[in-house]
């Protein structure tokens, strides 16, 4: 049994991200100056990281950044099987509850697709971001009502 907590754990969620083999590519963009970068972002409370426990272990999560009312996903990983799905539906509860009007994955890719995200055209990804970002962005630690 999974639990997904915010925000508690943000740079192991990073460097977990950052450890993750993919296929293709060759080491990572997540170097420890963008772990810093990130972190220092995370303190001033615009990026965010959700977590999944099993039981007292970290087991998966992503993180990225909110401005207004979007979320900019940029890396997720897992330990164990569908923790990191576990995780983005977690997000997308959360971006609903909290009127978010877009999650951007930045990639797509089977994995996302499986997940419900679709592509959308350069145009009205623009015009969601604009309106997006008339929003406040929603700084500070986040929670799940649960935790």
């Amino acid at each position: 049994m999974y639990t997904v907590k915010t925000d508690n754990n943000f740079e192991q969620v990073i460097r977990y991200c950052a450890g993750t083999k993919r296929n293709y590519q060759k080491g990572t963009w997540i170097t420890e100056d963008m772990i810093g970068a990130y972190c220092a972002l995370h303190r001033a409370g615009f990026a965010h990281s959700f977590e999944t426990y099993h039981g007292a272990d970290l087991v998966g999560g992503l993180y990225g950044i909110s401005l207004g009312r979007a979320f900019f996903g940029e890396s997720m990983f897992y330990l164990m099987r569908d923790a990191s799905k576990v995780a983005l539906h977690s997000l997308v509860d959360w971006a609903a509850a909290h009127e978010f009007l877009l999650i951007d994955a930045q990639q797509s890719t089977s994995h996302m697709k499986s997940m419900g995200a679709r592509e959308i055209p350069r145009d009205e990804f623009l015009q969601l971001l604009k309106k997006a970002l008339e929003f406040n962005t929603l700084r500070g630690k986040w929670r799940i009502s649960d935790e």
